[in-house]
């Protein structure tokens, strides 16, 4: 029986790792919950699960008194930590944005093995995490779709050699979109995925492809690799999650239908092979497996988070920042989508990052990121 504390429960990933939960009570139990500001979901979890430890970003009035016995509760916004316990064997970290660091680093200081599907963490502080990691012994494994994909092309080995990583892009809810009709695309526009069910800001982030990048990024860190061995590819259908090449030529790519819950399974289990709930592919219904280049005119903040993630240090952290802030002020319908791109490069040409990585640094680069976006359209 394979204890769980889940961090950011009520979100997309965290629901679907509850169904998967539900699917192999015999494998695993959920120790800790936590959660946002959704309080009915969580409140129905909690009662559902009974963990023995709950918390939730927020307080309202009554909370205390919905909670089960036997169920210690905390709240406030950093009480996502008081999740990470003694008894928990992995943390699904499945927060959204760059707080997902600070539950990554309590789960290495406590030498918890880390599911991760916070990509921020290793986007914003991969040297800095993943040096922790090395350092406590603790396992990482991927929730992504791509990089369990790659993962499971190595053979769930992250030292087994490669020549190139080819990470699968859907190419969002843009991907036909005209340079015309883009000035004009709304936040429901961007937020309709053609393949995928998501939260809100990486809906976005597919949309704009920053989200591409930021797995470029990740896959840098969890692979152990240069930028120059990664590549992305348009793959509009979603059947293969991604791909490696190796030295002789040969390529393995990781293929089934749309779904979070065969990553999530597998890093629950460190690769072990259970029953995830996916059907079989029909191959002869699969009319075409189609691929093309990124349009970097289409999508100028690829280029843009990828380039500047080439600077190191904490420039990565401060264009994370940036995002985070423009997709909010999209959402909300106070910037236009074009405003995405002029508030990262803005962003970019303005900061004069450092080298040092340790979270003090990488917490004043992001809030940089968020006031200068803040600032740029006044709000």
């Amino acid at each position: 029986m394979k204890k769980i504390a889940l961090i950011g429960s009520t979100g997309s990933i965290g629901k679907q790792t509850l169904s998967v939960v539900r699917r192999h009570p015999d494998k695993f139990q959920i120790v800790s919950l936590a959660a946002g500001n959704n309080v009915g979901d969580f409140l129905s979890q909690v009662n559902e699960f009974k963990p023995k430890v709950a918390t939730l970003a927020v307080e309202p009035s009554g909370i205390k008194e919905s909670i089960p016995k036997g169920v210690e509760f905390f709240s406030g916004e950093n009480s996502f930590k008081n999740a990470v316990i003694d008894e928990a064997d992995v943390v699904l970290v499945a927060l959204v944005g760059f707080k997902g660091i600070l539950a990554v680093l309590e789960a290495i200081d406590k030498g918890k093995d880390i599911a991760l599907a916070n990509k921020e963490s290793l986007v914003v502080g991969g040297e800095l995490v993943m040096s922790k990691a090395k350092e406590k012994g603790v396992k990482i494994m991927p929730v992504d779709s791509e990089h369990s994909a790659i993962w499971q092309a190595l053979g769930f080995d992250y030292n087994k050699p490669f020549e190139k990583l080819i990470l699968t892009c859907s190419g969002g809810a843009f991907r036909d979109y005209s340079k015309e009709k883009l000035l004009t695309a709304t936040a429901k526009d961007a937020l309709a995925h053609p393949n995928w069910s998501m939260g809100a800001k990486i809906t976005v982030d597919c949309a704009t492809l920053v989200n591409k990048a930021f797995e470029v990024i990740e896959a840098k860190w969890l692979y152990n690799t240069t930028f120059d061995k990664i590549d992305v590819i348009i793959h509009r259908e979603s059947i293969i999650h991604s791909m490696v090449e190796f030295f002789d030529g040969s390529v393995m790519a990781q293929m089934s239908y749309p779904t979070m819950e065969l990553p999530i399974t597998l890093a629950l289990t460190g690769g072990e092979r259970i029953d995830a709930g996916l059907k079989s592919i029909n191959f002869a219904q699969l009319k075409n497996l189609s691929f093309e280049a990124v349009d970097n005119c289409r999508f100028p903040c690829f280029k843009l988070v990828c380039d500047t993630a080439k600077f190191g240090g904490t420039y990565p952290a401060v264009i994370n920042g940036a995002n985070e802030m423009a997709v909010k002020l999209f959402l909300d319908g106070k910037i236009a989508y074009g405003d995405i791109y002029k508030s990262l490069y803005g962003t970019a040409q303005a900061f004069y990052g450092g080298h040092h990585t340790d979270i003090e640094e990488l917490e004043e680069a992001d809030k940089f990121g968020r006031r200068y976006v803040k600032e740029l359209f006044g709000v």
